[in-house]
């Protein structure tokens, strides 16, 4: 049986900022419309946070049962493919989440507009299917788009529409570079996976791309971040705050760009998380401060 310290090791902490920073920096947008309302704002992160680690739980348990988690593969602890926890246990943990989603969705889709509830409904049926089902969409190299839409847009975009029941410009362009660096995370993920991704029949986009070519997108899911994040600075020049994230852009970057692999690379994917929540908090004033412009 799984210690409770397993369990949240298999709930894969350094990947919540994929969650924690899209409701974060639309919150911002919200109070830069002048338009915030924190317990929405509070519901969104919760629904952000269970769908996190529901499809982390889900992706465990169908990767373990299909035997694509080996144990060669260097990462996170994997619940199922380590017989940690018994596979039922697991789909199970991933279920409750998503319910979970689903209840303070329902309180938001209440509250806001009633046709949110396709929204979460299209939200988890995608985190299913991730690496669920006869026919998953993230070992066909569709994992990185699922991310931007769902990471960036629909949680940024979100976010906002609940709080101010509309969406400004700044909410359309302040996904854009959520999503390309929530991107990156699962690039430098799969990036590391690499090898045993290919022998193992799951096509991810590095699988597709190659090595050479699944470093430059993560090079470039970085990079077109801060110059997406920067053309908000037009309307409010506080936005140009998110610059000093670059220090923390720097490492991830190199290491990537310098070839490491394996447990170098599981490094690099705590220096992204560390990236996103850096750039995320600094976006997120930054969009908030745009109400003293």
């Amino acid at each position: 049986m799984a210690t409770v310290s397993q369990w949240v090791a298999g709930a894969r902490p350094r990947t919540l900022p994929n969650s924690i920073v899209p409701v974060a920096v639309g919150t911002g947008v919200a109070v830069g419309a002048g338009g915030a309302v924190w317990w929405k704002a509070l519901l969104a992160a919760g629904v952000a946070l269970a769908l996190q680690v529901g499809v982390n739980y889900a992706n465990d348990y169908s990767d373990g049962v299909r035997g694509t988690d080996t144990e060669e593969r260097v990462g996170p602890t994997r619940l199922t493919a380590a017989r940690l926890a018994a596979p039922r246990r697991v789909l199970s943990a991933a279920w409750v989440c998503f319910a979970t989603a689903a209840a303070l969705g329902l309180v938001l889709a209440a509250t806001t507009a009633w046709w949110l509830v396709l929204v979460g409904a299209v939200s988890i049926v995608a985190a299913w299917f991730y690496t669920g089902g006869r026919r998953p969409y993230g070992y066909r190299a569709l994992g990185e788009v699922s991310v931007f839409v769902f990471f960036g847009l629909v949680a940024v975009v979100g976010t906002v529409f609940v709080q101010v029941e509309g969406v400004p410009w700044q909410g359309w362009v302040a996904a854009v570079p959520v999503g390309l660096l929530s991107c990156s995370v699962l690039v430098i993920n799969n990036l590391r996976d690499l090898g045993t991704d290919a022998l193992t029949g799951k096509n991810t986009l590095a699988v597709r791309l190659g090595e050479t070519g699944t470093r430059r997108l993560y090079a470039g899911c970085v990079g077109v971040a801060f110059a997406c994040a920067l053309a908000i600075a037009a309307a409010s020049w506080w936005v140009a705050l998110v610059l000093l994230a670059v220090p923390a852009a720097v490492p991830p970057v190199r290491r990537v760009m310098r070839g490491q692999t394996g447990r170098d690379l599981v490094a690099g994917l705590g220096e992204t998380g560390r990236l996103q929540m850096v750039f995320g908090a600094l976006f997120t004033a930054g969009l908030a401060l745009g109400a003293l412009s």
